[in-house]
């Protein structure tokens, strides 16, 4: 494969470090939603202002700054509201600038692209590796200016990168541009306003360790009673001492329920978050914590029983079990999900086709290899050009989301992940394996061929199938297997062992020439091969 990339090495992939559950909080009160609106909307126009500070003093900003902006918000607040809402704003601005890199390094692939094409001849073919140039003059001139477009948008991204400057929007800008298309979103505008101040309210707290149920602000008991610190201006609405409003709620976590309740009894910082779902007219509370940084498990001991191959696609799971020697074993699996409908019912989808994979893999005591993918440099229409199909295909596969979920849920069972380098995999797999892996009865699938692929990258196997044997002759059946097997193993150069019992009607149990034998070939002594070549003396009659 000349001109190929380099493979990056397979590794197993760490697990989560951190958690979070959600509970809805039931029967409140009409005066509980109004404590609750009137602390949110309070505290997030503190968040928007010291939002706005934060991007004000860009790459200036540095401990005094934050000491200064946090004395600011505790006066209309607390302490630890005020903290609380600055390290939410310094994440978030962290977050705009990782992403404001992403769209630098977007604008700048799709300009050398461009760049590429326009110095080739007009309807000149490309390659695997390269596009070629443009079909058309009337293409070549509107992409010269679409050049033109993009190269100002890089020098302006760049230029407030190197100054600092990010745009950010509270409550998200998707939501803000849905102002414009009301009538298209399906919502009036009294439910966008509704959403619009509900995505701008800030009832988050972080936890810290050795207080009182793991925190100050938002309180949990064991029993499910919760408890708000009231910021100053509104202190007047506590119902319960020390400033505070209790709900008339109570909450209990299905899921990690008893990780939650042994983190509160030792004291343990738990973060939670309130926040309202307003198409559907409930509140939750979201509780979260980190954990502690676990030893990875060493790859020569996931790879010790064979593993599963996967090849994610946009609407399945193509999966294959794979021996310790890279051997495909059994028959293809595919997990199906749907990805059309609602953002609750994808994500439902995903769950459910992972956790069919991750029971097969703990009832065979196998690790899960999957691809390292990243599309973010992938779904520009400069690189796939006129391929509007191939774009929305990739754009619409869940990767980022299903990784985390993988990784998750399989450190909840135990189960190794590993990943692979993608680089190949896909034209690798169905050009080495698709075809000997087709049978009468079994019709092998290209991802089918690429879960092969990669679960043999991840055991540290070539993805190229052992050289097949020459076709068989009269007196010598063929010599060597094509499976897979160690250096080490017993006969792995060796004919395949006679099996037992009548092959042919024609041949009964027992009988016939021993293909691993050839000294039944030679009627006149051992076979040649297997001793001393020597030159026989002539006749005397000669």
């Amino acid at each position: 494969m000349g001109g190929s990339r380099e493979v990056g090495a397979p590794f197993v992939v760490p697990g989560p470090s951190g958690v979070a559950v959600r509970d809805r909080l039931k029967r409140l009160s009409a005066e509980d939603e109004r404590v609750l609106r009137l602390v949110g909307d309070h505290l997030g126009g503190l968040a928007s202002r010291d939002l706005k500070a934060r991007c004000a003093a860009a790459l200036e900003h540095d401990a005094e700054l934050w000491a200064e902006r946090k004395r600011a918000l505790t006066v209309e607040s607390s302490s630890r509201w005020a903290g609380s809402i600055t390290k939410a704003t310094h994440d978030q601005w962290a977050l705009a600038r990782r992403s404001q890199l992403a769209h630098i390094q977007s604008l700048d692939a799709s300009v050398r692209t461009i760049a590429h094409r326009l110095s080739l001849p007009v309807g000149e073919a490309g390659s695997k590796r390269a596009p070629g140039g443009y079909r058309s003059r009337r293409e070549w001139f509107a992409k010269t200016r679409r050049l033109r477009v993009l190269e100002d948008r890089l020098h302006t991204a760049r230029a407030e990168w190197e100054a600092g400057r990010v745009g950010v929007v509270r409550g998200g800008k998707r939501l803000l541009s849905t102002r414009h298309h009301l009538q298209t979103a399906a919502l009036s505008e009294e439910q966008w306003r509704a959403r619009w101040r509900a995505g701008r309210r800030f009832l988050s707290a972080d936890g810290e360790s050795g207080k009182r149920f793991g925190n100050e602000t938002i309180r949990v008991t064991p029993e499910g009673e919760v408890s708000i610190k009231l910021p100053a201006p509104l202190a007047h609405l506590a119902n319960a001492p020390h400033g505070r409003y209790v709900l008339a709620c109570r909450v209990a976590f299905a899921h990690r329920g008893e990780q939650w309740a042994d983190r509160i009894q030792a004291n343990r910082a738990v973060a939670y978050r309130i926040h309202e779902d307003t198409s559907r007219g409930r509140w939750y509370l979201a509780a979260s914590w980190t954990l502690p940084v676990v030893k990875a498990v060493p790859l020569a001991a996931a790879r010790a029983n064979g593993l599963i191959g996967v090849d994610t696609n946009a609407d399945h799971l193509a999966a294959w079990r794979l021996d310790t020697h890279g051997n495909p074993v059994g028959q293809p699996l595919r997990f199906p999900f749907d990805l059309t409908g609602t953002a609750q019912h994808r994500d439902a989808q995903i769950r459910h086709a992972l956790i069919r994979l991750l029971h097969y893999a703990q009832r065979h005591h196998l690790a899960i290899a999957i691809e390292d993918l990243d599309f973010t440099a992938e779904k520009t229409r400069e690189k796939h050009g006129r391929r509007k199909k191939f774009r929305n295909l990739i754009s619409g596969m869940p990767v980022a989301r299903l990784r985390a979920r993988l990784v998750s849920m399989a450190a909840e069972l135990g189960i190794t992940v590993v990943a692979v380098d993608p680089a190949y995999t896909s034209r690798w797999g169905a050009q080495h394996w698709q075809k000997p892996l087709t049978t009468a009865k079994r019709t092998t699938t290209r991802h089918d061929a690429a879960a092969v692929a990669i679960g043999r990258r991840a055991l540290g196997h070539s993805i190229r199938r052992r050289t097949a044997p020459p076709p068989a002759h009269r007196s010598d059946e063929q010599g060597h297997r094509t499976a897979q097997a160690g250096s080490g193993f017993p006969g792995r150069e060796e004919p395949r062992p006679r099996i037992p019992g009548p092959r042919t009607r024609s041949v009964r149990a027992g009988r016939g020439a021993n293909a691993g034998n050839q000294d039944t070939q030679h009627r006149s002594g051992r076979p040649a091969e297997h001793e001393p070549w020597q030159q026989d003396s002539l006749p005397l009659s000669l």
